[in-house]
């Protein structure tokens, strides 16, 4: 037998996607996994992914990772912004984790393989913030570092808040007009060591006193000074943004893991917002200037040695590198204008203009100047949004894909303008804007028994609770509206809480608190954040919809009316002990040698028979026709609650009638089917919702379909394989056209239906890899009594489809031309096309996954080979693949 060479791999596998996970460099942290097809130059191939493409400009922060969104040809905002952003950018080494493109897989409820491998890893997983547990006050030590950089004379000048303001309006000119010349670094040198930072006592470098690479040592050691600013790599930082710049000291609260109280007085949230706009400053100072450095060295009039790039990566540590993002953040979404006013016209004058209008109207910082007569009047810096009606169509559209009541019908519009006016009123830094709640001084918390009372942990998994008070004029909206977030899962409730806060019907009906990790019930519908296990196993089903983070079901739990919901979920142990520096993530060399197409060959003979073409359909005798019927989604009595209003002085807000406190509970959950075979009864089956597990979308793949092959009746290992079209020896070789990639025997596995499965709902993981019935055949095993390494449930063959909602468009698979080419590509993002799946039976399977503790990959049969499933379950360290139509 003839081994195979190097162009004969390389076309067996063509359109196979590869797993790898490399580093990045230094100080960068854990490996950077991604999925590719090195042997394939087709675009149409290159260009799969598991995961869906960001639709909408208003939601392109959520990701620091370049991209482009699908709106680009139809929304010319989108455009406008596009086109805006085309020269050179500095982009740090430093992006959030998950990466957040990856964590809405093709299949509703799932992610791709880059964020499960970094879910381990991710940023929720830090340690909390030294000093920073107050949005007030600091820690002492905190306030003395602060004091001792002022008071340096290497280091940061004293501003006044106006001369933050006037420089920061500057900025926001220069980074739009980007005029560069060869004497930017001289203009910089003299506007940041005479306004803003004291000059260098020593020379640093001789050759060019005034480049830009001293000016950017200089900002970067103050940055990079301890204890003294907002480490935007915390993620209940980047999501707290807007509440350190709109929120006020009453009403305003945000609940999560890390235990951070609301400051006392209006004067300490005053003093943290001067901090915060001091930190934009310097960041935004740091960025200019590393935009002029790379794009000038584009042009050709500056140039940096590698030893100040290595200095630079060495210096920024990640709180600077995510202060970075914040200044990008802040310059290609926000601006300011200064206007004098009369100080008796101030507030007197409102908005009215509808839904757009008060969405898109002004955020304003007050400020006296010491300097200026009174017949100056009063300063005032407005805060705008530079793409706010770019928010707004995307909070229409978030409202459209999730099918949110009445989102199609006119009056909508109407009705939500009346509570969305509140968006635009000023919010002087002085004086906090009054909070809509009743306020009570006597009170520190809208939390009744303040947070020393609530329950907070923080899971291995990355998964934590975000509970936050709702009202029209709050932070939350004016985050999203002026386009101010930071890259990182804040996005997703960020906009759910814009939708509801400007829905006055939903806001009487769910009360004023939000558990934006959970789930609610409202006008016959449920939604739940894919953070919760329960929206995770519904998003399986026909007809629901997903969008950033949030998915919507028309299964109700029995029993419930409108209102919040939190589940109760146990994290999975072994997942546990895999995070931080035992995750799999780390293990670069497992990860590719474990899902490498060639197995554990030698590459310099590899021979025909080290390969099988796995099936799921690989029966003594064929498995029964099943029927799954949904029944109910169960709601078991509360195990406890989360109260959202206090119950000694309950607060009423102008949204509603409220006149006692309400409570989130916390509820296990279940899920009821009913399971017909053909010719037999009907039994009742409950699968428990009990663990926090992943599932994750089967990258897609595109087989060649040149590729033959030619296996023995006696055997699951091919025979010989053709590449070229010549046939085997001579004779036409079309009968054993390949529908899928080859997968080495190495890579064992073993299939069960799942009408075996329901019938073993007892046995453990491994004891369905190690015991085969003579109904299954296990797979060919290389070593006598090895045991598979995975585990494929069968839910195609047998299974009654349910009837599609329209035509289902062929695989990739099928699409794939001669000349290389698929069609496929382009529609595995669109989510129209991902609604078109979904069956009581997949949510079925997701359910006892659930209640076993699996993490599952999906793999779909029209859209990727099982061979290359198996693969990613091994590139993955997972068992368990779910194999439906």
């Amino acid at each position: 037998m003839a081994t195979l060479s190097d162009d004969d791999i390389e076309k067996l596998f063509s359109g196979a996607p590869q797993y790898f996970a490399r580093s990045e460099g230094h100080y960068t942290g854990a490996p950077h996994p991604s999925v590719a097809f090195p042997w394939d130059e087709s675009l149409e191939i290159r260009d799969l992914t598991d995961h869906v493409q960001i639709e909408d400009a208003a939601w392109s922060c959520i990701t620091a990772w370049p991209h482009i969104t699908r709106d680009m040809n139809s929304n010319p905002v989108a455009l406008k912004c596009a086109k805006e952003r085309k020269r050179a950018h500095f982009y740090p080494r430093c992006r959030e984790r998950p990466n957040m493109l990856s964590m809405q897989g093709l299949e509703k409820g799932t992610m791709g393989y880059q964020a499960a491998l970094e879910i381990p890893v991710g940023d929720v997983l830090q340690e909390e913030q030294f000093g920073f547990d107050s949005l007030g006050s600091k820690a002492k030590a905190i306030v003395e570092q602060r004091q001792r950089l002022l008071a340096s004379k290497d280091g940061l000048r004293r501003l006044e808040e106006s001369s933050i303001l006037d420089q920061l309006i500057k900025n926001g000119q220069r980074y739009k007009e980007n005029k560069i010349h060869r004497n930017i670094s001289h203009t910089l040198y003299n506007e940041l060591f005479l306004g803003i930072l004291h000059p260098p006592t020593r020379v640093v470098d001789h050759q060019d006193p005034y480049s830009l690479s001293v000016q950017i040592q200089a900002l970067v050691k103050v940055l990079a000074a301890p204890n003294v600013w907002i480490d935007f790599s915390h993620v209940e930082w980047r999501i707290r943004l807007g509440q350190i710049l709109w929120g006020s000291f009453e009403g305003d609260d945000l609940e999560t893991e890390v235990d951070i109280d609301d400051a006392e007085t209006n004067e300490e949230r005053k003093e943290e917002r001067y901090w915060l706009l001091l930190q934009v400053l310097l960041s935004c100072e740091l960025l200019i200037r590393l935009d002029a450095i790379t794009e000038g060295e584009e042009l050709g009039i500056e140039s940096i040695r590698p030893a100040e790039i290595h200095r630079f990566e060495k210096n920024a540590n990640q709180s600077v590198k995510w202060s970075l993002h914040l200044a990008r953040a802040w310059l290609e979404n926000i601006q300011i204008v200064e206007a004098k006013v009369d100080p008796a016209n101030v507030g007197q004058k409102r908005n009215s203009g509808g839904w757009l209008a008060s969405l898109t109207g002004k955020m304003s910082l007050h400020h006296t100047s010491n300097h200026a007569s009174s017949a100056e009047g009063l300063s005032i810096y407005t805060i705008q949004g530079r793409y706010s009606e770019r928010q707004v169509i995307g909070l229409t559209n978030f409202a459209k894909k999730l099918r949110w009541p009445d989102i199609e019908s006119d009056i909508y519009a109407e009705q939500i303008s009346e509570t969305v006016n509140k968006v635009s009123e000023a919010t002087p830094i002085h004086t906090p804007a009054e909070t809509p709640l009743s306020i009570d001084t006597s009170r520190s918390s809208y939390f009744g028994g303040g947070r020393a009372e609530a329950s907070v942990t923080r899971h291995p998994s990355g998964k934590h609770k975000i509970s936050a008070a709702l009202h029209p004029s709050g932070w939350l909206s004016k985050s999203y509206v002026s386009g101010l977030m930071l890259p990182g899962e804040g996005l997703y409730h960020l906009i759910m809480s814009t939708l509801l806060e400007n829905d006055k019907e939903a806001m009487s009906r769910l009360g004023p608190m939000a558990n934006l990790c959970g789930g609610f019930v409202y006008r016959g519908k449920s939604f739940w954040s894919t953070a919760c296990i329960v929206g995770r196993v519904l998003a399986a089903g026909k007809g629901s919809a997903q969008c950033m983070g949030w998915i919507s079901s028309d299964i109700t739990p029995r029993g419930h009316v409108d209102g919040w919901l939190n589940i109760e979920v146990a994290e999975v142990s072994a997942d546990m002990k895999k995070t931080g520096r035992q995750a799999r993530l780390w293990g670069k060399t497992h990860i590719e040698r474990e899902s490498c197409v060639l197995g554990d060959a030698d590459p310099n003979s590899v021979l025909p028979a080290d390969f099988i073409i796995p099936y799921e359909n690989n029966y003594a005798e064929h498995p029964p026709s099943l029927n799954i019927e949904l029944l109910s989604l169960n709601l078991f009595a509360p195990i406890d609650s989360v109260r959202t209003t206090p119950t000694e002085e309950t607060v009423f807000t102008p949204l509603s009638d409220m006149t006692r406190a309400s409570d989130i509970h916390t509820y296990p959950a279940s899920v009821s089917f009913s399971v017909g075979s053909l010719g037999g009864g009907t039994q009742e089956h409950n699968f428990s919702l009990l663990n926090d597990i992943h599932f994750v979308t089967a990258h897609p793949c595109a087989p060649s379909s040149h590729v033959k092959v030619l296996r023995s009746p006696s055997s699951p290992t091919i025979q010989q394989i053709d590449v070229d079209g010549s046939g085997f020896g001579g004779k036409s070789s079309s009968p054993a056209t390949v529908t899928g990639h080859p997968l080495h025997k190495c890579f064992t596995y073993t299939v069960i239906h799942l009408s075996e499965l329901l019938e073993k709902a007892d046995a453990s993981l491994e004891d369905l890899l190690q015991n085969t019935t003579s109904v299954r055949r296990p797979s060919l095993t290389p070593v006598t009594n090895t045991t598979p390494r995975a585990l494929v449930i069968d839910c195609i063959t047998g299974i009654t489809r349910q009837a599609p909602t329209q035509e289902t468009p062929t695989s990739p698979i099928l699409e794939r031309t001669a000349n290389g080419a698929s069609l496929a590509a382009a529609k595995m993002h669109l989510e129209s096309r991902r609604r078109q799946f979904g069956s009581d039976m997949e949510i079925l399977v997701r359910a006892l996954c659930a209640e076993k503790g699996w993490n599952a990959i999906i793999s779909r049969r029209r859209r990727g080979c099982l061979a290359c499933a198996i693969r990613e379950a091994g590139a993955l360290g997972w068992k368990v693949i779910i194999r439906v139509d």
